[in-house]
């Protein structure tokens, strides 16, 4: 096989080397949901591997990575294009610029990961290390993009406990240690690579049995998730939106009994705050006494904020959360004020730099239940957000309007994120779409109830418990990053020794 690979690139010209080297990245991306393929993430990232191992240099490296990263973000996250057709005369244009774009430049991650390692030599060590310090990376530059990495292709499987103890940049490691041993034992290298193969199959049954149950009990609290399947093409129609209004007051008035506490998705209410009064009100008056949670916009002089509010009896608010982490482009436009005269505003922006962010993570209490950390949309994919709380909360309270994402992959990778966020820190999660998928999540990332995409419903679930406090949610990041330091610069200095001898 080793020798089968080699020869194979060689033979190929430019093009159809460049088109493997796609192929591969894209083959890799198939382990995301909603498809879950995670064997041809590790079969694929094996493949670049073994191609990283035989590029005669940082440049040959840089290109092999930047094309696989590429192909991988192509596909994983083609749904990117799904909010400019919304208004697909003013935006469309954008749509196929924006995934080349935003692809290719995820890729230099990638890029930048395969030539440093192989500066450091050309062993899997360094390979392992260098992509995680890159995923890394990206995670954080530029307000940070974590989605799709590679490691996401484990969450539908019971890896997926270990993120309690090594988060998101702990499954990365398991996926890319099995790839470069997969490709060992292909190749010759069969004792060693067995070895790693065989530890991660260890772990496949041990991470369940070392995480403590997380059922609900009969005095759990009942909540309501409430999706009123509003497509973002019609959600502001002026001929429609008061229906979607009454549609989810009548799911929140459905049923003999009421739950402990309604929800609403993000951008619920087609009024302001500040204006609210009497709609808040028939809000309240709905739901029976139970406190309700939902989206709505509001204005601070001639800012505006994607907020989330607490409402009581009476139509009274008791809390506000206003959205800090806002999607750059999304939400809001850098320069926005002088690219709007251009025609040029942020997708969900009302006018020129669109939202204002909130000062930041904090808790909401709510009344029965305990202390919520808010968290809108786009939040949900950020786990050092959710570290930087100001203490821990009862549960996770996630809104979100997921009708940009289209109804293909970006919504099922979005829930995918929030069961990994629920597993990492240990804590169950409301979680409210729009246009789905809406689910209760326990402190595993076990899905207990949910309403499919697309579908327009209420659904009363039990509010599982919060487990003990994860390792994950003690330690954070730090651990899995110092770990790939020293791997890479042990590497390094390996292979400086070696050329020395030479």
């Amino acid at each position: 096989m080793s020798e089968t690979l080699a020869a194979l690139p060689g033979r190929m010209g430019r093009p159809a080397r460049a088109a493997l080297v796609l192929g591969l990245g894209a083959l890799a991306a198939l382990g995301q949901a909603p498809w879950g393929l995670w064997p041809l993430t590790v079969a694929a990232l094996a493949l670049v591997y073994g191609l990283w191992r035989q590029t005669g240099g940082w440049r040959a490296a840089a290109w092999l990575g930047w094309g696989a990263g590429t192909g991988h973000f192509l596909l994983a996250l083609h749904w990117i294009t799904e909010p400019f057709m919304v208004d697909a005369a003013r935006h469309g244009w954008m749509a196929p610029f924006a995934l080349v774009g935003l692809a290719a430049g995820l890729g230099l991650f990638w890029g930048a990961a395969l030539a440093l390692a192989r500066a450091a030599g050309d062993g899997a060590v360094a390979f392992v290390a260098a992509l995680g310090l890159a995923e890394a990376l990206r995670g954080w530059l530029f307000t940070g993009f974590p989605w799709a990495q590679p490691g996401h292709a484990l969450i539908d499987t019971p890896l997926l406990h270990w993120a309690a103890w090594i988060g998101a940049p702990g499954l990365l490691v398991l996926v890319l240690a099995a790839a470069a041993a997969l490709w060992h034992l292909a190749t010759g290298a069969r004792v060693a690579a067995a070895a790693v193969l065989g530890a991660v199959a260890a772990l496949w049954p041990l991470g369940a049995a070392l995480t403590p149950g997380a059922g609900t009990g009969p005095d759990a609290p009942v909540v309501r998730l409430v999706q009123p399947n509003a497509p973002q093409h019609e959600k502001w129609d002026p001929d429609k939106v008061q229906m979607f209004y009454d549609r989810q007051r009548a799911f929140s008035a459905a049923g003999a009994v009421a739950p402990d506490l309604v929800v609403w998705p993000e951008t619920a209410v087609p009024v302001l705050l500040e204006r609210a009064g009497p709609t808040l009100g028939a809000v309240a008056e709905a739901a029976r006494g139970a406190p309700v949670v939902l989206g709505i916009q509001r204005t601070e002089g001639a800012r505006i904020f994607n907020s989330l509010a607490v409402i009581g009896a009476g139509g009274t608010v008791s809390d506000v959360y206003d959205k800090h982490h806002l999607v750059p482009f999304g939400e809001y436009m850098p320069f926005g004020d002088t690219l709007a005269r251009f025609g040029i505003q942020g997708l969900a922006s009302n006018a020129g730099r669109g939202y204002s962010a909130g000062p930041g993570p904090r808790l909401v209490e709510i009344a029965g239940l305990g202390q919520a950390l808010p968290l809108i949309c786009y939040e949900g994919v950020f786990a050092r957000d959710l570290l930087a709380a100001p203490a821990r909360p009862d549960f996770l309270l996630l809104i979100t309007n997921d009708a940009w994402f289209g109804r293909i992959s970006g919504p099922y990778q979005h829930l995918a994120q929030a069961r990994l966020r629920s597993a990492e820190l240990g804590l169950p999660m409301i979680r409210v779409a729009n246009t789905g998928v809406s689910a209760m999540i326990d402190a595993t990332g076990r899905v207990t109830a949910r309403l499919p995409l697309g579908e327009a419903g209420w659904r009363d679930a039990a509010l599982p418990p919060p487990l003990p406090e994860t390792v994950y949610a003690r330690l954070g990041d730090a651990p899995m990053l110092v770990l790939y330091a020293v791997l890479l610069a042990s590497s390094l200095w390996r292979h400086r020794r070696r050329a020395r001898r030479i």
